[in-house]
């Protein structure tokens, strides 16, 4: 009779712990092709396979080419790196536009029109995320001229977007009450947020408390970042990343943009990738 009822309650605490991980939502580690040094290059699979990683985010390339046109434009560079992306098994679920940071979308004309072309490319790739960066040539700190300028082109970007499957994220160093602004003006499912917790940490944000007001609708994907040290070593408080995005329902991708490599760029990005892994777990 006490084994019985042993053996029930250990079925009972199984079917427990087995929801439970059911329910948790899962989240999945890549990297930003950038951060590995080989930005929009092939062999950023090969080294994010070595390292243990399960994706890479691919940037469109940090300058124009001659004719005026993004390096990722072009289609033979985009089979090379879904063939290695399948020989990897490496996946790549989302695309980047650095360039946007030295040809800001708020004053430059080429900046929309790579933008609006980018859904093509994505579309192509079968990406559905693609990062929009708003750093340097681009900050929108303090520049409601700019923001509106912005929002004018996110409006333009949003129907093709849509259409296609694709959705844009605004990365930058703007706070919660910024991104909403945009967000609210420009209102469209395929224009969200592309939340770094290790940029908005440096800015004095509570990025728990905006993960959980942003909610998992207006997430479309995130960056691991701590600018202090390794992770778990520095500024960045993981566990409270963990908690916003579990709280959200956020089940998607994590891309390390590591910058704090020390010991060289396998061997750290290995112990990040690592980290985060047991802390999410």
């Amino acid at each position: 009779m006490k084994r019985r009822r042993l053996l029930q309650t250990t079925a009972a605490a199984l079917a427990v712990s087995n929801a439970q991980a059911a329910d948790k939502p899962r989240i999945r580690f890549g990297v930003c092709d950038w951060t590995l040094k080989l930005a929009t290059n092939p062999g950023s699979l090969d080294l994010a396979r070595r390292i243990g990683l399960d994706g890479v985010q691919v940037d469109f390339g940090s300058e124009p080419t001659h004719d005026g046109r993004l390096p990722l434009f072009d289609e033979a560079l985009q089979d090379r790196l879904l063939q290695r992306a399948a020989d990897t098994g490496v996946a790549i679920p989302s695309l980047a536009m650095g360039v946007l940071n030295r040809h800001g979308l708020k004053n430059s004309p080429e900046a929309l029109r790579w933008t609006l072309e980018g859904v093509k490319v994505a579309r192509r790739m079968k990406t559905p995320v693609v990062l929009l960066a708003f750093f340097g040539n681009g900050d929108l700190r303090n520049d409601e001229t700019g923001t509106q300028a912005v929002i004018a082109a996110l409006k333009k970007l949003a129907s093709p977007a849509a259409d296609a499957g694709i959705t844009y994220g605004i990365e930058s160093w703007l706070k919660v009450d910024a991104l909403e602004h945009i967000l609210d003006a420009v209102r469209s499912p395929a224009i969200q947020v592309y939340y770094d917790v290790g940029n908005m940490q440096k800015e004095g944000e509570d990025y728990a408390a905006a993960i959980r007001r942003l909610g998992r609708e207006r997430i479309c994907e995130t960056h691991a970042k701590d600018y202090g040290d390794l992770y778990g070593r520095g500024s960045t408080d993981f566990v409270q990343v963990r908690d916003a995005l579990h709280d959200i329902g956020y089940s998607g991708w994590m891309h390390i943009e590591g910058v704090k490599v020390p010991n060289g760029i396998e061997q750290d990005i290995g112990h990040d990738l690592g980290y985060l892994r047991s802390v999410f777990s």
